[in-house]
């Protein structure tokens, strides 16, 4: 069994398309409006985003502790991924990458709160 895709609700769908894209490296493949777009990435992943006042719910609130993670190769790919969040004014050096639990892992908020996390278990 592989997980081939996830439902994420966000509040805003402009701001997290474009996050996606030019953060993660995904993909548009479908929009529906402000209420549904279809992300993909380069490994056959598909990311839904949903924002649920379009579709006449509410914004989504996250519990404490809730996280969004990704693998990346090498401690150099962690690295790199926090410079590109640094010049894009979403981390800064308080929240630097740091070895814990076997890896080298950044942490990040970003969308409203939504935490983030890159990982590299290769050190």
């Amino acid at each position: 069994m592989k997980l081939n895709h996830l439902n994420l609700c966000v509040n805003n769908m402009s701001e997290a398309v474009t996050f996606f894209a030019d953060i993660f490296g995904f993909e548009l493949a479908d929009r529906k409006g402000d209420a549904i777009a279809v992300m993909k990435d380069q490994a056959g992943f598909t990311l839904v985003l949903s924002q649920l006042v379009a579709l006449r719910g509410e914004n989504p609130i996250y519990p404490e502790g809730f996280h969004v993670g990704f693998y990346v190769d090498t401690k150099e790919d962690v690295d790199q991924f926090f410079l590109k969040l640094m010049s894009a004014g979403l981390a800064s050096k308080e929240n630097s990458p740091k070895s814990m639990r076997g890896g080298y892992t950044l942490y990040f908020k970003a969308l409203d709160g939504i935490l983030f996390e890159v990982t590299s278990f290769a050190v």
